[in-house]
């Protein structure tokens, strides 16, 4: 059985999001817990937050031990940008995209 949490808009570029989300995919959902708290970077609070979120709905809504879950899959696609404007010399503006993501972790019993 697979079980899946979704973060959505989360203010961070989906490529920061994959470089952490690679490291944790095919590990146990509690050694991922572990490994993210030591990792220094805003992508692995997120994650971890996500993980935390599918770990719950597994145990609570589907019955599963928190000891069995593996990640089947972690993944970060791109969602809405929000297009801004930087003043810069003469009266000018440059353009500035602050990306957003869809954050998507699916766990799944060792079974």
């Amino acid at each position: 059985m697979e079980v899946k949490s979704i973060s959505k808009n989360v203010r961070i570029t989906p490529s920061k999001v994959r470089d952490v989300a690679r490291q944790i995919k095919g590990l146990s959902a509690l050694e991922a817990v572990d490994l993210l708290r030591f990792i220094p970077r805003k992508a692995a609070r997120l994650l971890a937050k996500t993980l935390n979120s599918a770990i719950a709905n597994a145990e609570n809504n589907n019955g599963l031990s928190a000891k069995d879950l593996v990640i089947v899959s972690a993944t970060a696609n791109q969602g809405p940008v929000l297009k801004r404007f930087r003043p810069t010399a003469k009266g000018s503006a440059h353009p500035i995209r602050k990306s957003t993501c869809h954050i998507t972790i699916v766990v799944g019993d060792n079974k």
